[in-house]
């Protein structure tokens, strides 16, 4: 705060007393003026600040809303997304046992045409045998398992005894209703296990629905005998 008294003191020792007031009256009201004038250029620059920081308030208070409402969605489409999940592995497991159902249906339906063609082989293979090799099957053919080891077994689809030119000859044979060359590999194998064990001269052949020209060469360059359905 200014000294009035002050400033008088020191001017009224060089001018009239009365000169010297009115200057320290004008003194001080130019000094109150100016204090008042900064104190409202102050206040309102506060003003100023405070509605910037309501505003800044406030549309932090809006995003902070819309951020809310955003994660409330976002809480909700995880939801709806978990459902579907659920749902889907619901279906998939559905699916799986559908699929596990076909495979057993078909490997049942497989088995089915598999024996099929045994059956159909079984009874006309003695007379094809008999014109092809000259072998006078002995007893029916059959389908039967072979023991080769002390409870191991080798699974024969045809299988049956005969006489060739005198001779005791074992009939070993294998259907399928579409021969592939793998399987007359295994065929093959199967016929290098039982050759020691059975001790006799083996007549092996295949009977099939439908096979490859490749096939039928490769059987050709194996001295087995191949029958097709439509010959039975």
């Amino acid at each position: 705060m200014i000294n009035t008294l002050r400033i008088f003191n020191d001017l009224k020792q060089t001018m009239d007393p009365i000169a010297a007031e009115k200057i320290v009256d004008v003194i001080g009201s130019v000094y109150d003026e100016l204090r008042n004038s900064v104190t409202k250029v102050e206040f309102n620059e506060l003003k100023e600040v405070v509605k910037e920081l309501a505003e800044a308030e406030k549309r932090t208070e809006i995003r902070l809303e819309k951020l809310t409402e955003r994660v409330d969605e976002l809480t909700a489409n995880v939801s709806r997304l978990e459902r579907k999940v659920e749902d889907l592995v619901g279906e998939m497991k559905g699916m799986k046992l559908t699929i596990q159902d076909m495979k057993q249906e078909i490997g049942g339906l497989s088995h089915t045409v598999g024996y099929r063609l045994e059956d159909e082989a079984m009874k006309s293979l003695p007379a094809l045998l008999k014109r092809d090799f000259s072998i006078e099957t002995q007893g029916s053919l059959t389908r039967d398992y072979l023991e080769i080891a002390p409870k191991k077994y080798v699974e024969l689809n045809i299988w049956g005894q005969g006489l060739q030119c005198g001779q005791q000859v074992e009939i070993i044979g294998e259907a399928k209703s579409q021969l592939k060359k793998k399987d007359v590999d295994q065929f093959i194998q199967t016929l290098r296990i039982l050759e020691p064990i059975i001790n006799k001269p083996i007549i092996p052949l295949l009977v099939t629905y439908q096979t490859s020209v490749d096939v039928r060469r490769y059987i050709q360059g194996k001295n087995i005998a191949l029958y097709f359905s439509h010959q039975l």
